[in-house]
């Protein structure tokens, strides 16, 4: 799966889907997705990352207390 950098502009492959939708994860271990050679995995903060098409993550991607959020 790749997402966008949203400060970039740069496609990331993600190397580990369970970090991507864990929300007690803050980071996930990916790649920039350029030239031939494949780049050194690296951490990518998961708050600084949208979806290609520039949508957000899921907040239950993000937040662990998501369901707990307005409610009221």
């Amino acid at each position: 799966m790749f997402l966008k950098e949203s400060s970039t502009g740069e496609l990331v492959e993600v190397l580990s889907m369970r970090d991507l939708i864990d929300p007690f994860r803050d980071s996930i271990v990916g790649r920039y997705n350029m030239g031939e050679d494949l780049p050194d995995p690296q951490h990518f903060p998961k708050s600084n990352l949208v979806f290609p098409s520039g949508e957000p993550l899921p907040r239950c991607w993000l937040d662990p207390d998501y369901r707990g959020h307005g409610a009221g």
